[in-house]
């Protein structure tokens, strides 16, 4: 079954084709970025081949038609009738979507109404499938959502100390992000330890200029650090990640802030770029630290620290860990970020293993280590894709 997965941001759609069989093949993929812009592009990969094609692309719909376009091009397919599903990334799905939904009339109004719990992504995200009932009417499509693999997570790891009012006036709870890629990397280190999944405890850090930790426990999400939006949890970026409430209304009176300054320096002003004065980059900041910037050193040493009691709160809550896995830009590469966070679990007997650390090897840890630490590449799309199959097939 070939099934095409489309991730549509605000100014790019990201694609990939996929034959599932007995494997699953990437026949292609890529993106169409700087949609709306000056600059825009499409870039994509096929047969290990990277190509690069610089045109104006107006709008989604017409990046769309570019990207469909370049795979019949290609001779992927001799029609479109080939493919038999189109897999969505949807951003949140709040209480309404826990798990994958057949996209109809129905489905694309209330992931507009949950716009509102996620501005910069649901509207994008409910672009791409517009375009596609337009373009492609009639393929089956299917939205994927962020939000729907913590959708498992009990109402006491949720639920906030404010009034309960709130939560069932406006839904104001955790619903946490990345679920797509905690599923696939936790799923993943079973897979690898030849391990049953329902049997163990696994915590992901999904570590890149947005960061979270989930604690899984038997194959469901059980806790997870982003909350009622993407912006609580460890140090990001740019993004704080969890302050006291109260920082916020005493900058506002003292620097005489708006809501929407106070917003812009929480998301985009703060975090590792906020520590440092530097950059959100942990390998800019690594490079600074060993030339003697202190304050490059002192933001890696807090991300490295939050992380650390994000995990040790998870190994609490899980009464225990088989497996810790980091995935994602930093979490795939950053050694160095990996090192900090690790050495808080010598007590119970996590091993790491420095050269396999230094190269970013799949197991890390000592062959003697009570718990094994992993680096496991995400693969959301793929994810995207394994999903839709289940649901259409």
């Amino acid at each position: 079954m070939k099934i095409l997965v489309l991730n549509s941001g605000s100014s790019s759609l990201k694609f990939q084709l996929f034959e599932i069989k007995e494997k699953e093949d990437v026949l292609i993929k890529g993106i169409a970025d700087g949609i709306g812009l000056k600059d825009s592009f499409i870039l994509y990969e096929i047969k290990n081949k990277i190509k690069r094609i610089k045109k104006k692309i107006k709008n989604h719909r017409e990046a769309l038609k570019d990207v469909l376009d370049i795979i019949l091009a290609e001779d992927i397919i001799n029609s479109f009738n080939e493919i038999k599903a189109i897999g969505h990334r949807a951003v949140h799905g709040g209480e309404d979507f826990k798990e994958p939904v057949i996209v109809n009339d129905k489905v694309m109004k209330k992931i507009d109404e949950l716009s509102s719990l996620a501005p910069l992504h649901n509207p994008a995200n409910l672009i791409g499938m517009k375009v596609c009932k337009e373009l492609l009417s009639k393929i089956k499509q299917v939205a994927v959502f962020d939000t729907g693999f913590h959708s498992s997570m009990h109402e006491k790891a949720f639920i906030y100390g404010i009034p309960y009012t709130y939560y069932k006036k406006y839904g104001i709870r955790r619903y946490g992000f990345h679920g797509t890629s905690h599923h696939y990397v936790s799923k993943k280190a079973a897979e690898i330890l030849n391990k049953d999944y329902k049997k163990l405890k696994i915590i992901s850090c999904h570590l890149g200029n947005g960061s979270s930790i989930a604690a899984v426990m038997n194959g469901k999400s059980i806790d997870t650090s982003m909350g009622f939006t993407p912006l609580e949890g460890i140090v990001m970026g740019t993004r704080s990640g969890d302050i006291d409430p109260a920082i916020i209304p005493f900058l506002m009176k003292k620097e005489k802030l708006s809501v929407k300054e106070i917003d812009d320096m929480l998301n985009k002003k703060s975090g590792l770029f906020g520590i440092s004065g530097i950059s959100p980059d942990v390998r800019v900041l690594w490079s600074s630290e060993k030339k003697g910037n202190k304050k490059a050193g002192l933001a890696l040493d807090i991300l490295g620290y939050r992380i650390a009691k994000y995990i040790g709160a998870y190994i609490a809550a899980m009464n225990g860990v088989d497996a810790i896995v980091f995935t994602a830009g930093i979490g795939e590469n950053a050694f160095y970020i990996r090192e900090r966070v690790l050495k808080h679990f010598e007590y119970l007997g996590l091993k790491i293993n420095k050269t396999r650390n230094k190269n970013n090897e799949t197991i890390i840890s000592a062959d003697n280590s009570k718990i094994k630490a992993m680096v496991i590449p995400t693969n959301e799309e793929l994810q995207i894709a394994r999903e839709t199959f289940e649901l259409v097939k």
